[in-house]
């Protein structure tokens, strides 16, 4: 079963940068840390691009959803900054593709000890696997229907709604 994984930023795949105490992006760790985890799944990487979602654009969610659409693969794993992850999937949604997408970041960089980065994307690669058509945020060790999650701030996780 093949998965497409679309690469657009976020937490999860940023660096600190030690000399402004900054974080900020560089290249994707996708390649390490799927190593890391021993991935042996059939997986194509796509990097879309490399943005915080709070700089993310119509145009930026324009690019993620040709590249669901155009892409042969039904299952699909899309890694994204937390803070409009609800907003991309529910963009998403509304095009009605006849796939399984899965959103997935981190709160914590993969470069960062102790970070959910392996764990989040491990779950989210699981979860394209095993769930029906639709759209889907994996975050937390929690499956959310795009339309039924909100990301809360104040807890620094995703929760129902």
């Amino acid at each position: 079963m093949h998965t497409k994984l679309l690469l657009t930023g976020g937490t999860i795949d940023k660096n600190y940068n030690e000399f402004n105490g900054e974080l900020n992006f560089i290249e994707t760790h996708m390649p390490e840390l799927l190593a890391v985890g021993r991935d042996r799944a059939d997986i194509s990487v796509q990097q879309l691009m490399m943005k915080d979602s709070l700089d993310m654009t119509d145009e930026d969610r324009e690019i993620i959803v040709k590249a669901c659409k155009t892409t042969s693969a039904s299952k699909i794993v899309i890694t994204h900054g937390t803070d409009t992850m609800v907003e991309t999937a529910i963009k998403l949604a509304h095009e009605h593709m006849d796939k399984t997408i899965v959103l997935v970041g981190a709160m914590i960089p993969y470069v960062f000890k102790h970070s959910d980065a392996p764990f989040n994307m491990g779950f989210a690669l699981a979860t394209a696997q095993i769930k029906t058509t639709g759209v889907y945020i994996a975050m937390n060790g929690t499956v959310f229907d795009y339309d039924k999650v909100i990301k809360n701030r104040e807890l620094a996780e995703f929760q129902s709604i």
